[in-house]
């Protein structure tokens, strides 16, 4: 379904379910900034204490918390008109000059030391 589906599509399917149910009164940018960090803490609560051995046993857990993020991204770029897709390919741009491949690839230095 990825590939056949666009940011766009998303963006109005998540606008689409908030408004029927009246929450543009919830989604402001703290709120719904919130609702990211919230859900990534709950991505992150599975892998504490674990192996990477959890992504196998916990996949569906992982994917529903893997959604509640995206979904709370899509909100919040909807709400506040931030284009996501340009939003990636400047924030690629950027780390690209920060960490060029001649000094990462096949480099064990820690990202402090670049």
């Amino acid at each position: 379904m990825d590939s056949k589906t666009t940011i766009k599509q998303l963006k109005l399917k998540v606008k689409s379910f908030c408004e029927q149910r009246d929450w543009d009164q919830y989604h402001n940018a703290k709120d719904l900034a919130i609702g990211i960090i919230t859900e990534a803490a709950e991505l992150l609560e599975h892998f504490r204490f674990q192996s990477e051995e959890v992504l196998t046993k916990k996949k569906a857990e992982i994917t529903e918390e893997i959604a509640d993020i995206f979904y709370f991204l899509l909100r919040f770029s909807e709400r506040f008109d931030i284009d996501l897709s340009s939003a990636l390919a400047n924030k690629i741009k950027i780390n690209n000059a920060k960490y060029p491949v001649a000094k990462c690839k096949g480099s064990n230095k820690k990202y402090t030391e670049l």
